[in-house]
């Protein structure tokens, strides 16, 4: 039953569906990747600012939890050198990266048998990741939440990426949080397509239950892109929940990028075991260690948000997503074509 949904990105992951979890930050933990897996997915653990030895130590968490392949997310803007020796020393199945060059991590993984992929915004960028040598690329969309690298919209940006790379496999990632968007990917030239608000309304997601109250409830005009949330990560433009207190500052976005040391403590959170203060306009979403002003945090969620109803188990999602894209091809679409 699963063979219509079988692709090259299967082959080259060995996985069963072409769905991938994006590495959602700190929200994506070891929990969440294993469901996916398990469940036939990939799951991709995000790295985020972990210490090596927490990232190590989760890494090996989802080996407990699963077999099956897995991948773990570097945002290379910041150091990642010592993380990415971690994945080599591991041997995940998978090195995703994001917000840099791949260049100097493709040569190791390749030799050690791990793929790669990079997330790109844009046809310019796609090319120059193809030539470093990846092994497939992840075309994100402007209406994806979370940090986004480009303007232009999923529907339009796949398919000009899938024949600005010819052979290398591309993954849709923005919008996608059903059959509907998977199929859609598909016929747009991609292999596989990655979800990220979908699988953060998921009971295995580490977000805060406040956040994923807000994002179910959410419409696809609840979000903005902004750089509001500058705070670590600055003049990195992102998608959040377009809540009161982000109305209140967005005619003051640039603020959120001063990093000032003087901002207000807007809660506390949890990281590696170790208490972080939450200061205003901070990267980090709130997770389920956090306690605060929730709503004033980096809620990060995309224009999916409007086709997101209920918090379900993440393989259920993926179980959904398979056997929902399987009718909608041999009952809506085949037809079609006859």
């Amino acid at each position: 039953m699963s063979a219509p949904l079988h692709t090259r990105l299967c082959d080259l992951l060995g996985i069963r569906f072409p769905i991938l979890c994006a590495p959602m930050g700190w929200l994506t933990g070891p929990e969440l990747v294993a469901a996916v897996c398990n469940a036939g997915g990939l799951g991709i653990l995000g790295a985020g600012s972990l210490p090596p030895e927490e990232l190590r130590a989760r890494i090996r968490r989802v080996r407990e939890l699963t077999s099956q392949p897995f991948g773990v997310n570097l945002i290379l803007s910041r150091p990642s050198e010592e993380r990415a020796r971690v994945c080599f020393e591991e041997r995940v199945a998978l090195l995703s990266l994001f917000w840099g060059d791949p260049q100097p991590y493709v040569a190791g993984a390749t030799e050690l048998g791990i793929k790669t992929c990079i997330q790109v915004g844009s046809v310019a960028s796609a090319q120059q990741a193809a030539r470093t040598g990846v092994d497939f690329v992840i075309a994100q969309g402007m209406e994806a939440g979370g940090h986004t690298h480009g303007q232009v919209t999923t529907m339009t940006l796949v398919p000009q990426v899938v024949d600005a790379v010819r052979n290398l496999p591309v993954v849709a990632a923005g919008g996608i949080a059903d059959a509907r968007g998977l199929v859609a990917a598909l016929a747009l030239g991609a292999q596989g397509a990655a979800l990220g608000t979908r699988f953060l309304a998921s009971e295995e997601a580490q977000a805060h239950p406040r956040y994923k109250e807000l994002v179910v409830a959410a419409g696809s005009e609840d979000t903005v892109r902004t750089t509001l949330y500058g705070g670590g990560w600055p003049n990195a433009p992102h998608r959040v929940l377009h809540t009161a207190f982000v109305a209140e500052w967005l005619p003051q976005e640039a603020r959120g990028s001063e990093g000032r040391p003087d901002e207000p403590i807007v809660g506390r959170s949890v990281l590696a075991g170790e208490t972080v203060a939450m200061r205003r306009f901070m990267v980090l979403p709130p997770n389920v260690d956090t306690s605060g002003e929730i709503e004033a945090m980096a809620l990060y969620a995309g224009q999916s948000a409007g086709l997101l109803n209920n918090v379900q188990p993440a393989g259920r999602i993926v179980e959904r997503l398979v056997a929902e894209s399987i009718q909608l091809l041999q009952t809506t679409l085949c037809p079609l074509a006859r």
